[in-house]
């Protein structure tokens, strides 16, 4: 599966001067209803949504910054929480000025989606949760997964952390290609960058503020996801006001990713019927749009 990287070859990025965040940004021919903010999980970039942009881009302004500690993108504290990687990503809002955008995060950053829905509502248009928590309680080989990472955190071997991480994500035959360019990303990540941001995850509970979270939300579940349990993301739909989990099956951990095609048109039918309505009646709408599991 192509990862169309050459879609940031060619598109503009910027460093941000308010939010310290490196970014890149996407925009249709004319200008769009609302901006699509897309955050990448732990260890990643912005460049892992490439399948997403060339599809989103085509009606929406599509925003991709590199969270704290990863890509481009430096960290402002010792050990940056989730709180401050979200804001972060809300500084980098007001500075482009477009707006209650739709937020979209993976794992790592639907954790930065949630928080972000929580403590600056009015920058959320809608919510979409990918395989995410809100609080990180691994599956059995999740765990044992996550103590072989800070084994190998601990003795700096990253090309090792990155190929076992990779063989994870995607374990199937005809995946080679995206294992060698997940692991060859998670190598290039400097180890103390990774350590923080693992570490922030673990730290992260949201539970108590879930009810809280008033824009339209879908939760999207990997049917085989092995690294963040189902029955986390059917708590995480259940205790969000009016949130519907959308199960995507064959998926692993990287939906976008291993099932792009019906990842993006469920998120664009999402969008779509946020964009087209307002208030009560746009929520409902909202929420109709994703049928429920």
């Amino acid at each position: 599966m192509d990862l169309r990287l050459d879609v940031f070859q060619l598109m503009p990025s910027f460093d941000s001067s308010q939010s310290g965040l490196h970014y890149s940004v996407h925009a249709p021919p004319v200008g769009g209803p609302s901006d699509v903010v897309l955050l990448h999980g732990l260890g990643s970039c912005g460049e892992d949504w490439g399948l997403q942009i060339p599809y989103l881009s085509r009606n929406y302004r599509v925003i991709t910054p590199d969270l704290p500690g990863h890509g481009r993108s430096g960290v402002e504290s010792a050990s940056p929480t989730v709180l401050d990687m979200s804001r972060a990503v809300s500084e980098l809002l007001d500075e482009l000025g477009g707006g209650a955008a739709h937020i979209v995060g993976l794992s790592l950053g639907g954790a930065v989606a949630l928080q972000l829905a929580i403590d600056w509502p009015s920058q959320v248009r809608s919510l979409t949760a990918v395989n995410t928590f809100a609080r990180l309680r691994l599956s059995r080989r999740g765990l044992g997964r996550m103590v072989g990472r800070l084994i190998l955190l601990m003795t700096g071997q990253m090309d090792w952390l990155g190929e076992w991480v990779a063989g994870g994500l995607f374990p199937g035959e005809g995946q080679t290609a995206l294992r060698q360019a997940a692991a060859a990303r998670i190598a290039g990540n400097p180890w103390r960058a990774y350590l923080w941001a693992a570490l922030a995850v673990t730290r992260f509970d949201c539970r108590r503020r879930l009810g809280d979270i008033r824009a339209p939300t879908l939760v999207v579940a990997g049917e085989k996801d092995t690294t963040v349990p189902l029955r986390a993301k059917r708590e995480l739909a259940s205790r969000i006001p009016g949130a519907r989990l959308e199960i995507i099956p064959g998926s692993g951990h990287v939906t976008p990713v291993d099932a792009a095609g019906r990842f993006n048109a469920v998120l664009l039918r999402f969008f779509e019927a946020v964009d087209s309505s307002s208030g009560d009646v746009g929520l409902r709408k909202a929420r109709a749009a994703i049928r429920p599991e």
